[in-house]
């Protein structure tokens, strides 16, 4: 069986890159009986694959409408355990294989007949993970897919968009890439309205179709959108910034510190500088002390009095510990 689909894959292959084979040649190319090419020609067609055959000598064969679409040698119950495989790690952002994913159920929902989509939608639809980040954002994969879809396309975008105070808006853009996080996923684009570069999260996006026209691709904002992305959600998004020296190696500290709690920079071989926002002064101290890192500020002067400030409150806290002096209504525990 594998060495039967090995060989289909490999005749659909030869069939997509010439326009037209004779029988003779693609046994030749494949080595085996023109007999056996038959039988593999009509297999293709069993499986859905537009195969056109010319009688007679000058014959041959080619493939006629859906050429473009990619192999897919699966039954039924294979294509729904991997159109679920793909919405899942798609879904929930597994490491590595996220963005992948995603492209990946684009192509593959393409050539899903309609009875399949079914099966998967339902088996989405009802099936409850016991495994759940509360600070992950959860997007519908259909969604990912469209959104995927008119980056791939080249046409323009328009969908209602939820800021981060609850502000409803709509927008019109010209989507260029997906970004995914370990906790969320992004949309860069060229807001239309606002003649800009714009980060979207996903899961704000509710997509409000027809879409296009198609759009010349623009040079993106920056070659390393990750980083791009990461600058934005770790520091433009939130009202307070800073940048802390943090005494340990980037490479130790990128364990620590995903990209969207912020943007590191090698110093040398012992420290590193971090780029970070937060809502206030406050959560950004409390942020920064629960990374465990050895730090000092370098801006902004006024963090560095959150920090004198929180420090003598711990020294006065640690004082009355070890003097044994707490407040007559507080219980002590013997």
């Amino acid at each position: 069986m594998l060495e039967t689909s090995a060989r289909l894959l490999r005749l659909l292959s030869l069939l997509q890159a010439h326009r037209e084979w004779t029988g003779a040649d693609l046994a030749q190319r494949l080595g085996v009986t023109p007999r056996t090419v038959r039988r593999d020609v009509e297999r293709l067609r069993e499986l859905g694959y537009p195969v056109n055959a010319s009688p007679g000598t000058g014959g041959g064969y080619q493939l006629g409408a859906g050429a473009e679409l990619p192999p897919l040698l699966l039954d039924d119950d294979e294509a729904v355990a991997v159109a679920v495989g793909l919405r899942t790690a798609a879904g929930n952002g597994v490491e590595g294989i996220g963005e992948a994913s995603v492209r990946a159920l684009a192509k593959l929902e393409q050539v899903l007949p309609g009875r399949l989509r079914r099966r998967v939608a339902a088996l989405n639809e009802f099936t409850v993970s016991m495994f759940r980040d509360p600070e992950r954002s959860t997007v519908d994969a259909s969604v990912l897919t469209e959104l995927a879809a008119v980056c791939r396309d080249g046409e323009r975008l328009r969908f209602a968009y939820r800021d981060h105070d609850g502000t409803a808006t709509r927008r019109l853009v010209e989507p260029h890439r997906l970004v995914c996080s370990e906790r969320r996923w992004y949309l860069v684009a060229w807001d239309v309205d606002r003649a800009d570069w714009r980060t979207f999260r996903a899961d704000r996006i509710e997509p409000r179709p027809p879409h296009g026209p198609r759009f010349a691709p623009r040079t993106p904002p920056a070659e390393d959108l990750a980083a791009y992305v990461s600058r934005g959600v770790a520091q433009r998004a939130y009202a307070e910034q800073a940048v802390l020296r943090l005494h340990v190696p980037a490479e130790d500290a990128v364990q620590g510190i995903s990209p969207s709690a912020g943007v590191l920079e090698p110093l040398d071989d012992r420290s590193c500088l971090l780029r970070t926002g937060a809502a206030s002064l406050d959560h950004l101290l409390v942020h920064v002390l629960m990374m465990g890192y050895e730090f000092e500020v370098v801006e902004p002067a006024a963090l560095h009095e959150r920090v004198v400030a929180a420090r003598d409150r711990l020294a006065r806290a640690v004082q009355r510990s070890l003097d044994g002096t707490t407040p007559a209504d507080v219980p002590v525990k013997k």
